[in-house]
């Protein structure tokens, strides 16, 4: 069997479902609908769309646990990055003060790059790692 690569939503863990709309929605500005299947039990999330088609999710920690089976555990940012890719450099420090303001918590500042790039990463309120990244080598598709 081949798997085709057709990854369409990224879900994230949160622990305050409304606090994580805020941040992403208000502080970042990222398009949504809402909060959206409250009416199902363990169903609450919010969906926000990305380029290409991409969604990104957040849903309570609680909830995944219950809908996997799997225990709660902390978020260890190491475990994978959310590259947020940029068509100029100006618009990392942009977004990276955005972020900041909204909650979120700086871990690198934004700096030149050895690959000849600028990039920056932070936190979420929840502790998921984005990095911000100005790469002159794969500029994003403009939408």
């Amino acid at each position: 069997m081949d798997m085709k690569p057709r990854i369409s939503v990224l879900t994230l863990g949160v622990a305050d479902l409304e606090q994580s709309l805020a941040f992403y929605r208000d502080g970042l500005g990222l398009p949504t609908e809402g909060i959206v299947g409250r009416e199902f039990e363990h169903g609450a999330v919010a969906f926000f769309d990305l380029s290409g088609g991409l969604k990104l999710a957040i849903w309570a920690q609680d909830d995944v646990s219950y809908d996997t089976g799997l225990p709660k555990s902390p978020i260890s940012p190491t475990a994978f990055t959310i590259g947020h890719n940029v068509m100029r450099r100006e618009e990392v420090d942009t977004i990276m003060d955005g972020a900041e303001r909204a909650g979120a918590e700086i871990v690198k500042t934004a700096q030149d790059t050895f690959y000849g790039g600028y990039a920056g990463y932070f936190r979420d309120p929840n502790g998921h790692l984005w990095e911000i990244v100005w790469n002159p080598q794969i500029l994003p598709e403009d939408d």
